[in-house]
């Protein structure tokens, strides 16, 4: 299957040396979802900017549905859809009247970009909204526009950068449906996200970005499949005893990160590493209040690719979002 994105070794600095994104290879093919994955500040935006053709790369290439995104941005732009997390919507026109707006600068015709802005209201729900100023929609109603207004030219490729930050569960659920029937409907998604149920309940696939650097890539089934055994979490009756614990757990598996109260262990058997966790524990003399098993999960995966927990940092990324 054709190649919708194509990233070669691309990398972007800023002042001061600071590296964005470091070299990153991909391909997304046509009529996938491909969530793209990490925490705030690993360069996420500044790959999206870079393939949407907002920013330049410092070296590398990329071409999106065919196209170099330095040599032929224009034709790149016209290929695309693409929805930010900082876009700038004029709060004072309407919805109808910015759909109509973002017609015309497509290039179509006066009565094709009203025809084409009504089929949209109705696909995102904004019929009754429609005529109401943009200041006034709430957040998720904003997203369902701006996600309408990358949809006006029927883009091959689409961009969603983080479209679901900040809303509340019934609209980010509400999105994700929408995304999925655009999918089904042949559009390509390029989907970034810091939300691991958000990247494993869409994406076809995931990449792992981390300081700039690709470090996992595959279906979430795979990247999930390859840390293998399940996860035992203890929750301790006295937080003075997690050392104790720990040392009775220890042969069990590999130790994990853990909350304050707790400890956890990758279990290298995973049929009978319960049973024997219990024993051990009560021949040390460690009281439990409760033993939580758990499958491998996307962010089991990242911690494996980075020696974290996904959201555990807070950074920044190096001015690329500016």
């Amino acid at each position: 299957m054709a190649a919708a994105v194509l990233a070669s070794q691309l990398a972007r600095t800023f002042k001061g040396d600071v590296t964005a994104v470091a070299g990153v290879d991909l391909e997304v093919s046509a009529g996938e979802i491909y969530g793209f994955l990490g925490p705030n500040g690993a360069g996420k935006s500044t790959m999206v900017r870079m393939l949407t053709t907002l920013l330049r790369p410092t070296s590398g290439r990329a071409e999106v549905a065919g196209h170099d995104v330095a040599d032929e941005a224009g034709a790149v732009r016209r290929q695309i859809g693409v929805a930010l997390q900082d876009a700038a919507i004029d709060p004072y026109m309407t919805g109808r009247e910015l759909l109509r707006l973002q017609g015309v600068m497509h290039g179509l015709s006066r009565g094709d970009g009203a025809t084409r802005g009504e089929e949209l209201l109705r696909r995102v729900d904004l019929v009754e909204a429609a005529d109401r100023r943009i200041g006034t929609y709430s957040g998720g109603m904003k997203r369902r526009l701006d996600l309408a207004l990358a949809l006006v030219h029927e883009p091959r490729v689409l961009f969603l950068d983080e479209p679901t930050t900040g809303l509340d569960p019934i609209s980010r659920r509400t999105l994700w449906e929408e995304v999925r029937r655009l999918n089904d409907e042949g559009t390509t998604v390029f989907l970034t996200t810091q939300y691991l149920e958000e990247a494993d309940q869409l994406a076809d696939r995931v990449g792992i970005i981390d300081e700039g650097r690709l470090v996992a890539e595959g279906t979430p089934a795979a990247l999930k499949a390859q840390i293998g055994n399940p996860t035992l979490t203890v929750a301790l009756a006295d937080v003075a005893r997690a050392d104790d614990a720990g040392a009775a757990l220890g042969p069990l598996g590999a130790p994990l990160p853990a909350a304050d109260g707790s400890v956890a262990v990758r279990l290298a058997d995973a049929r009978g590493g319960l049973p024997e966790a219990v024993r051990r524990l009560d021949a040390a003399g460690v009281a439990a209040e409760g033993l939580e098993l758990t499958q491998p999960s996307l962010d089991d995966v990242f911690l494996a690719a980075t020696g974290r927990r996904l959201g555990s940092e807070e950074n920044d990324d190096g001015g690329g979002d500016a």
